[in-house]
Formats: structure tokens, sequence, C-alpha cells
């Protein structure tokens, strides 16, 4: 691991940090101006509401990582059509399945509510949230495929200046909306879907010195190749069951939580934020395999390769055991700031431990993440969190009618491990192809 690949990885890494670290400090506004409110109901109601569009947006996530990994490619090749390329294929894709959504809006809130349980009060508060947020759509899916390609090109200080301003000015509009207007849960959703509008103004204007430093031109042709289209299509299915995979067991671990009452439910919403906090940190890292480690194979380069995910998991596991001691030390504090709510707080502490245990875990499969979205390796981690999913929902069959939450805790740190085992078990195979003609 040479000193020029820890640098590379630290300037791809450490401006996605900082940019990632907004992005939980957003949760925590939302679960704070929330948390303070009067009842735990308004609490549950804004991680109900969110949990729908979690499930959705991230159902569309191949806008963003697929994006990314063929950006990264066509990067390492030198090939600036391809990379201008890229990028229009997303927006072509991303913007009409938008469109889409809105449309289809009241059979979407019927069905996504029927399957979420929730009591009256919450459920009737998260469909409030729904219908406002809907409308940023459009929004939403062009700020993915804008930030896939800016980590696909290597430009992480646009990717930072891109999420500082959609997650700082969702921070102060949650603010004005809710604390100074009064809106709340309506609020909540309205200023995420004015920030996601106005992020992509500030995302396209950072992508205009970036296209004019890459050269080449946007080809029609080139955008419209049959042959990329089809591999375009067939990544983005194919990271889309994988999305929809991940997606449902967190929207199970939400129902399941639900079914235990509001309390529970909103202390497990305040747990997932320690869980964001660290997933969004360890990004970093996975970006920086994703960007290096797709620009390397882009050049047929193994050597690069490997040095770019030795370094990137290096530092992964120091932020993770880094995540893991602030976790048990400071956890009760950081209950305490998010909410306000006795009975809340005295159950979060009870499950506290998982949130320290959960970095430990979770950085495996973060990182491989990142290492086979930059490989463009669809069908791979498809495949691996389908068997993860399964795995997952056999612990909760049996764990939670043992355990109760602490079952449910156990279950989502078990199917955290078995994503790493399944896409660890198939690196091997993926280092050796490295430089071979497909």
């Amino acid at each position: 691991m040479n000193r020029e690949t820890h640098k590379r990885v630290w300037l791809i890494a450490g401006p996605i940090i900082i940019s990632n670290i907004s992005v939980p400090m957003l949760g925590a506004v939302d679960t704070a101006v929330m948390g303070h409110l009067p009842d735990p109901k308004y609490l549950g109601g804004v991680a109900i509401g969110a949990m729908v569009f979690t499930f959705i947006y991230w159902g569309f996530g191949f806008l963003r990582m697929g994006t990314g990994g063929l950006t990264a490619q066509a990067f390492g090749a030198q090939d600036a059509d391809e990379v201008r390329a890229c990028l229009a294929r997303a927006a072509v894709i991303g913007i009409p399945a938008a469109l889409i959504l809105i449309v289809l809006q009241l059979p979407i809130a019927s069905v996504a509510f029927s399957i979420l349980e929730a009591s009256a009060e919450v459920e009737t508060l998260a469909q409030e949230y729904f219908f406002v947020r809907i409308w940023g759509a459009p929004a939403t899916l062009m700020n993915f495929a804008l930030l896939g390609w800016f980590i696909g090109c290597q430009n992480t200080k646009a990717a930072l200046w891109h999420q500082l301003s959609l997650n700082g000015v969702n921070i102060v509009l949650d603010l004005v909306f809710v604390v100074w207007f009064g809106w709340g849960v309506a609020g909540v959703a309205a200023a995420t879907a004015i920030a996601d509008a106005v992020a992509v103004v500030i995302g396209l204007f950072l992508a205009l010195p970036i296209l004019r430093g890459l050269g080449g031109q946007f080809v029609r042709a080139k955008i419209l190749e049959a042959s990329k289209i089809k591999r375009t299509v067939a990544l983005n299915i194919d990271i889309f069951i994988r999305t929809i995979c991940l997606v449902s067991a967190f929207a199970y671990f939400t129902a399941q939580g639900a079914a235990f009452g509001n309390v529970v439910l909103a202390a497990n919403a305040v747990l997932l934020n320690f869980q964001t906090f660290m997933a969004h940190a360890l990004d970093g890292f996975a970006h920086s395999a994703e960007a290096l480690g797709g620009g390397a194979i882009g050049a047929k380069d193994r050597r690069a390769f490997r040095d770019a995910v030795r370094v990137s998991v290096f530092w992964g596991l120091v932020v993770a055991v880094g995540f893991s001691l602030l976790y048990l030390v400071a956890g009760p504090v950081i209950i305490d700031v998010l909410t306000g709510i006795e009975t809340v707080r005295e159950t979060g502490r009870d499950f506290l431990v998982w949130s320290a245990v959960m970095p430990l875990i979770a950085v495996f499969p973060f990182l491989l993440d990142g290492i086979f979205l930059g490989a463009t390796r669809g069908a791979t981690m498809r495949n691996a969190m389908i068997v993860s999913l399964m795995i997952y929902v056999a612990c909760c069959y049996f764990l939670v009618p043992l355990w109760g939450n602490d079952g449910l805790w156990a279950s989502l740190t078990i199917f955290m491990g078995a994503r790493g085992l399944t896409l660890g078990v198939r690196y091997p195979a993926l280092v050796k192809s490295v430089g071979q003609k497909k």
C-alpha cells in the first residue's frame, strides 16, 4: 500500500465523509424537531413516512450506483464522450421514472400503508408526509444521477458541495417550517422536496466546469448506442433488485418495531440515526473503492485495483472501530439530544449495545458494495443480497418471538454479516478478472 494510494483514497473519501456528515445531521434534525414535540406519534409518523420514501428512492438507487460505476470505468479508460453519455443516460431514465411516481402516488400510498403496520394516528401523519414529499421526486432522482457521476469522475469536491447544499438547505427549512411556522410533519416533507430542487440547480452548475475539463461532447448516437443501453439497463435491473431487497429488510425492521408499539417504534427510529451516522462515514471509503477501483478496471491495472481496495478497507476498519467506541461511551448522551421523551430515551438505552456492535459488522458489506459497484458486477451484488435477505427473514422468524426487539436487532446484525460474507467469497474471482478482456 503505497503513500500515493493513501493520498488518493483520502482525496476521494475525505470530501465524501464531510458531505455525508450533513446527511445524518439532517436525519438528526428531523428526529429532534419531531422528538421534542409532546407526543411520540409525530416521530413515528416521520419514521413511517420516510421509510416509504426510502423504499421508493433506494429502489432507484441504481441511478447513483450504476452511474458511478459506469462513469468510473469510462473515466479510467479516458473516454470523455462516454463519461458525458453516462450522465445523459441517467437523466433520460430518471426524469420519466419520477414523473410516473407522481402520477401513481395514490396507488403507491395505498399499497405502502397497507403493508406498514402502525397506529391510526401515526399512519395519518405518515400519509401527510408522503403526499407533500412526493412532488420532489424528479429532483431527487436527478440528484442521484449527479452524485454518482461526480464520484465516477473522481471529483468529490463537486459531490461535497452538492450534498452540503442539499442537506444544508433542508436543515434550515426544517427549522423554519417546523419550529417557526409550526407545520409539523408536512413541514419536514416540504423542506426535503424544496431542498432537492435547489440541489439540482447547484449540481448542474457544478457539472459545467467538469464537462469543460473533460473535453469531448454529448453524442446522441453514443448516448443511445444499443450495446451501452443494454449494459446500463442490465446493471440497473440487478442493482434495483439488490436495493429492493435491502430496503425491504429495513422496511420489515420498521414494521416489526411498530408492532411493538409507538415507544419502541420511536426508540428504534432514534437508534437508526446511529447507523446512519456510521454508514455515511464508511461510505466515503466505499466510494473511494468504487471510484479508484472502477478507474483501475477501466485502465486494466490490477495492481492499482488491489491497492485501492486495501487502503480503503484499512481506513474503513479504523473508522468503524472509532464509531463503536463512540457509541459505547457517548450513546446515552446522543439519545438524549435526539429526543426529549423520557420513555423513548429509556427504551433507546436498553437497545444501545446493538448500535455499538453494528459498525464492526457493517463495515465489510459497505466496502464490498463499493468495490463491486466500481466493477459494475450487478448480478453478483443481486445474488448476494437475495441470499442475505433470506437469512435475515429466517432469523426474524425465530429470534423475534424469542427475544422481542432484541431479536429484531440481532437479526439485522446477522443480515449485515451475511451481506459481507456473500460478497467476500466472490472477491478473489473479481481480482483475477481485472485486466482481462470481457
